[in-house]
């Protein structure tokens, strides 16, 4: 069986030799993106900490963070071989001289007003980019309407584009309207991008819900998991995930200067370490303790802020960190940052070629639907969008999940995870533990293709709840020929 991803490069192939410029131009963009990283956006309100995830996603400081002029226009950060930095005005691509300060990249843009750079291009060689590349976007809601009107330009153009965004991180400190109405105009359900599986929700600046306490990423991942479970979420969101941006940030770059400065206060015998750890500002006192300079412990509060340093000092203190590099992961872990890192593997990098597949038919809607494309090119994508099991799921995904089928809670529940919400392996679908064996793995999923054709059949259920069993039924045929084809080659 020719896997979906071939057929709709073929399609494209196909279409781009039947199309004149520049609807060809457009069509062999969206068939080299096919092989390209997926391209993920972050996107949320103004000083939700977008550039400082981005930052953290990366493990380096590249993405501005102050409210100069670059934070104003999206910027790509892709892989590649060497160092460089692009602006795209108009058609002309403008190469731009750049520099690191103090570790942090910062970029001329020779004079320029954001207003007059289309978008900026960071290449920047590290093994972090070479899965997604990642879109950082102006903030929404700014009192400066133009700022966020990049951002709405970007990822919900008006005219018969499509949006080059394959996924959405939407960072949210709190769940406003606008938060709500940008993801709904994200997943436009006039085209087939309108499911929950390309859009995870951060609920960013997570240690200021806790004020700063050790457990204030636990504290706000209970919030998250009620914001999950928001019916006007739940349909637009695979999750939402804490994170604290600016530990993850720190940790991201941890520097040997700063594992020293953090392990001095970890010395600092209890009587005069908690009053230091009280609050902010009576850490930067200047003569708050001897062990540190006023200007060290502000920057370290720059660096880390609070809740940071706080889990700094207790993993040294207590012996779970022995190195900057140990250190390091325990932040990493403490700020939600590996959390995040973890679902965007299950819902994005192991989804890749179903969100290309969907990316790119997407582009093909939106030309079709501006009369722009042969009528024979539209009828082979229409056939493909109906026939594919991988599209058929996430349509009655998104239809579970914007409550289109009532269900009980648990019911709802497994049914979304066998039909992918969760992951695609097939333990995490059957809802088994990782280590379960290959032959319990298949007899699960008989025993579960069998629960579906029954309930497919049962005459009393809605035509949706029993066009819902019968896609169900078919992802646990799918799974069914998988494990088998596994044990065969396992046998042999």
């Amino acid at each position: 069986m020719i896997p979906l991803i071939d057929r709709v490069r073929a399609l494209l192939d196909e279409a781009v030799g039947r199309s004149p410029a520049p609807v060809s131009d457009r069509l062999r963009a969206a068939r080299l993106a096919l092989d390209e990283p997926l391209k993920v956006a972050v996107a949320g309100r103004v000083k939700a900490g977008k550039s400082t995830l981005v930052n953290a996603l990366i493990g380096d400081e590249v993405a501005p963070t102050d409210a100069g002029e670059c934070t104003r226009i999206v910027t790509w950060y892709r892989d590649g071989v060497s160092y460089r930095v692009e602006a795209t005005i108009g058609s002309a691509t403008v190469p731009l001289r750049f520099s690191r300060a103090d570790g942090v990249l910062e970029i001329d843009l020779e004079g320029r007003e954001a207003g007059e750079i289309d978008r900026l291009d960071v290449t920047w060689p590290t093994a972090a980019l070479r899965a997604h590349t990642i879109i950082d976007t102006p903030g929404i809601g700014s009192i400066d309407t133009e700022v966020g009107a990049a951002t709405t330009r970007f990822l919900t153009p008006e005219d018969e584009r499509s949006t080059e965004a394959d996924a959405v991180l939407y960072l949210m400190r709190h769940v406003h309207r606008d938060d709500i109405d940008f993801l709904e105009a994200f997943h436009d359900e006039s085209v087939s991008r309108a499911t929950p599986l390309n859009a995870i929700g951060v609920l960013s600046r997570a240690d200021e819900i806790g004020v700063g306490r050790l457990d204030a990423v636990e504290s706000a991942a209970a919030i998250a998991a009620r914001y999950e479970r928001r019916p006007e979420i739940r349909r637009l969101c695979a999750g939402v995930v804490p994170v604290a941006g600016l530990v993850a940030q720190a940790a991201a770059g941890l520097r040997e200067v700063e594992y020293r400065a953090l392990g001095a206060l970890s010395q600092l015998p209890s009587d005069d370490l908690e009053p230091l750890l009280w609050s902010a500002d009576r850490f930067r006192e200047p003569d708050a303790t001897v062990v540190l300079t006023g200007e060290e412990r502000a920057l370290l509060l720059e660096r880390f802020g609070l809740f940071g340093i706080r889990c700094a000092v207790d993993a040294l203190r207590t012996g779970r960190a022995t190195s900057a590099t140990g250190l390091a992961g325990v932040l990493l872990d403490a700020s939600g940052l590996t959390t995040l890192r973890r679902r965007l593997d299950e819902s994005f990098t192991r989804r890749r070629d179903l969100l290309k597949v969907r990316s790119a038919l997407a582009e093909i809607e939106a030309l079709a639907g501006a009369g722009m494309l042969d009528g024979d090119v539209v009828a082979r994508a229409e056939e493909i969008r109906a026939g594919a099991h991988e599209l058929t799921e996430a349509r009655a995904l998104a239809a579970l999940r914007a409550g289109r089928v009532r269900l009980p809670e648990q019911s709802r529940d497994a049914l979304e995870r066998l039909l992918g919400a969760d992951g695609d392996a097939a333990h995490i679908r059957l809802g088994l533990p990782a280590d379960t064996p290959a032959a319990d793995l298949l007899a699960a999923a008989h025993q579960e293709l069998a629960r579906q054709r029954s309930l497919a059949e049962q005459p009393t259920s809605s035509a949706a709840r029993r066009e819902l069993a019968g896609v169900a039924a078919r992802t646990c045929e799918g799974l069914i020929f998988a494990l088998g084809a596994h044990q065969q080659g396992v046998v042999r």
